[in-house]
């Protein structure tokens, strides 16, 4: 199944939580919070404004980001847990 947000929507993938502290030490599963990093896998067209044009998106596909613990909202398409959450909710983009 393709997924395809619409408007100011984008869909994140998780990205894997650290599994060592800057220590050294393991962190288990269980203790583990979930990762506030993504990676864009698919963004809408842009947001609608009031005069009707359209404000193109900030973010693109590939683009690694990061949001709110508790931002969007989770699905899981074929077996994969992703976010649906709006534009607004992203902090920043993750420059290489």
């Amino acid at each position: 199944m393709k997924l395809r947000p619409l408007h100011d929507r984008v869909i994140i993938k998780r990205l894997e939580a650290e599994t060592k502290s800057a220590g050294g030490i393991v962190i288990p599963d269980a203790a583990a919070e979930k990762p506030v990093k993504g990676e864009v896998v698919a963004a809408g067209t842009g947001k609608i404004q009031e005069d009707g044009k359209v404000r193109p998106m900030a973010v693109k596909v590939g683009d690694i980001v990061l949001f709110g613990k508790y931002s969007g909202t989770e699905v899981k398409v074929d077996g994969q847990e992703l976010l649906v959450m709006r534009e607004e909710d992203l902090i920043a983009v993750v420059e290489k």
